[in-house]
């Protein structure tokens, strides 16, 4: 099983940018930079470091995309997206047995 990133924030908005997509409408680099509300150059790090784990896959776009580059479209993998939502749901657990509210402060 491959080893649990280190959930800072930025990861943290990552994993939930990935969760929201679907495998219909799959994220792409920079909707992925918008919905986190995060620069490329913390976003694309966070990928590469997920897809390292086995918990990302990506692939590049094939249909026609006229007037713009390629995309690159990223997935939680199954394996990925259910070890997303458990070490969530840990950091949650661990968060609300230490009394912290949803903006960081004590409940």
């Amino acid at each position: 099983m491959a080893s649990t990133p280190r959930l800072t924030k930025p990861t943290i908005a990552v994993l939930e940018a990935l969760i929201a997509s679907s495998t219909a409408s799959p994220a792409w680099g920079l909707s992925i930079c918008r919905d986190a509300d995060l620069g490329p150059g913390t976003v694309y790090p966070i990928l590469d470091r997920l897809s390292e784990r086995g918990w990302v896959k990506s692939w590049d776009e094939t249909s026609p995309h006229p007037g713009r580059p390629a995309r690159r479209y990223y997935e939680l993998t199954g394996a990925g997206r259910l070890q997303a939502a458990e070490a969530l749901a840990a950091r949650q657990t661990r968060r609300s047995r230490l009394g912290l509210g949803l903006a960081g402060g004590i409940s």
